[in-house]
């Protein structure tokens, strides 16, 4: 299968396959985001060696899994493995039989996947991995060395950040991302979905650009039936996702859940706080290592308020299918195999979504602004003074002198400005600009699926952005 879209991606794969240097890449993000697919893909003719680690299992399992992978490379059982001091010896004598070859190709690629299960407690591995990079890979420049892990924290923690025998001994590293809108239509397209784009951006805002979720969805059903077949069909693919997306990537994930069901009730986003009082856990340690690891994940995103540097951070969930899971999923009293083509509740839940899609795509909103050379910082606001509130969920700052308050609308028809709502936003914008002192001048941009409807009024409006400019590269 053809590797869709990822083309920074590949072109940093490409770069580190034409070095004339050992290289040590580090892959990582979260479950399901297609990290194994783009390595095996891309370095499919070069890789020599590829070791995936097996979940929850002892060393003695995991040594036996390398014995079977050695074989598979050389060609000859190596027999049984005592330690991982002896796995990496022999890992050294296969490479350098294959450096030897004058038929070997240019780059030989070291793949191994998902290292945090084979790092187990007491095991060695680590030691034993870092003394065959230190001794003797980090010398071959015909080698590359691949790193892969779901349980991102831990890519980070051990192999990123040591401060050990692997401190600053990687050379790249790669945080897979999950697609895009635009890189998300050919992607179905190859599985023979053909949906137009609201359509699309109606699956996308339940499962994200998650390409194992995308692989759920089956050709010929509308995007509601899809998410029934995927998610509340009997048997449904990824009726039990949540649980096990959580247990997979954190070895105590009791804290991570509280956490994001905390977050999921506002979709704004929990001051540090606040999060404290809905979650009930106390602030310290705790909190703040599982913050950090959702964070790194992708599952969270903090961010400061506009103009409001010294009060901390806000947190806010940005993972669809968590947040989907929150408000639908989990509080089902019934079993329907049909209840998101029945939900009262979609058009509600497109609305919200729909703020976290063009959160997503903010680097194709300054695109359609013409300002993608422009530095820019990307946050919200919400007023402490004014009643009824007044709430801004994008602000985009400008090094220009100009400020963009964005109001982001999802309709399946063209958007239509009233009387009143042209009222609402210039409130909107007198607010910011009476609380904020702020000097630049404020545009209102209006993002919205469909665009503006015909005749409408567009008096506050300044600049539009439309869902056919979220799907740009």
């Amino acid at each position: 299968m053809d590797i869709i879209g990822r083309h920074t991606e590949q072109a940093l794969l490409a770069r580190l396959a034409q070095s004339r240097k050992p290289e040590f890449l580090a892959v990582y993000g979260r479950r399901r985001v297609g990290k194994t697919f783009l390595v095996r893909e891309f370095y499919a003719g070069q890789t020599v060696f590829a070791l995936t680690g097996k979940a929850n299992a002892r060393t003695t399992d995991q040594l036996q899994v390398f014995r079977e992978a050695l074989a598979d490379a050389s060609g000859t059982d190596p027999g049984p493995v005592p330690t991982w001091s002896a796995a990496f010896r022999l890992l050294k004598a296969h490479l350098a039989e294959v450096i030897a070859q004058p038929s070997r190709p240019g780059k030989l690629v070291v793949f191994i996947d998902e290292l945090p299960w084979l790092a187990t407690a007491k095991s060695g591995f680590i030691s034993a991995f870092e003394h065959f990079w230190n001794s003797w890979a980090s010398a071959r420049p015909e080698l590359l060395l691949v790193v892969c892990g779901s349980a991102t924290s831990w890519i980070i923690d051990h192999i990123i950040r040591d401060h050990g025998g692997l401190h600053n001994r990687v050379t790249a590293r790669l945080p897979l991302q999950p697609l895009t809108l635009g890189e998300t239509q050919p992607y179905l397209a190859a599985n023979s979905v053909v949906l137009n784009r609201l359509q699309i951006a109606e699956l996308y805002m339940v499962l994200g650009g998650i390409p194992y979720y995308l692989d759920q969805i089956q050709p010929g059903l509308s995007p509601a039936q899809a998410i029934d077949a995927a998610v509340f069909a009997a048997e449904a693919p990824l009726a039990d996702e949540f649980e096990n997306l959580y247990a997979s990537l954190f070895r105590h994930p009791e804290t991570h859940i509280r956490l994001v069901e905390a977050l999921g009730a506002r979709g704004a986003g929990l001051t540090q706080t606040e999060l404290v009082r809905k979650s009930g856990i106390p602030s310290g340690g705790t909190m703040t290592k599982a913050l950090a690891e959702l964070e790194q994940c992708g599952f969270i995103r903090s961010y400061r308020d506009f103009g409001r540097a010294s009060q901390g951070r806000t947190w806010q969930l940005t993972d669809y299918f968590t947040q989907f899971h929150l408000k639908h999923i989990k509080p089902r009293h019934s079993v329907d195999p049909k209840y998101w083509e029945n939900a009262p509740g979609r058009a509600a839940w497109n609305g919200f979504a729909f703020e976290r899609l063009a959160l997503d795509h903010i680097e194709q909103i300054k695109q359609r602004l013409g300002i993608a050379g422009v530095s820019t910082d990307v946050s919200a606001w919400r007023s402490r003074h004014s009643t009824p509130g007044v709430q801004i969920d994008l602000v985009i700052d400008r090094r220009d002198g100009i400020i963009n308050l964005c109001e982001l609308k999802f309709s399946a028809k063209p958007f239509s400005i009233d009387t009143r709502y042209d009222a609402e936003l210039r409130l909107k914008r007198e607010t910011f600009a009476e609380e904020t002192k702020t000097a630049k001048a404020l545009h209102t941009t209006l993002v919205t699926a469909a665009g503006l409807a015909p005749g409408t009024r567009r008096g506050e409006v300044q600049s539009e952005v439309t869902l056919d400019d979220l799907f740009q590269p």
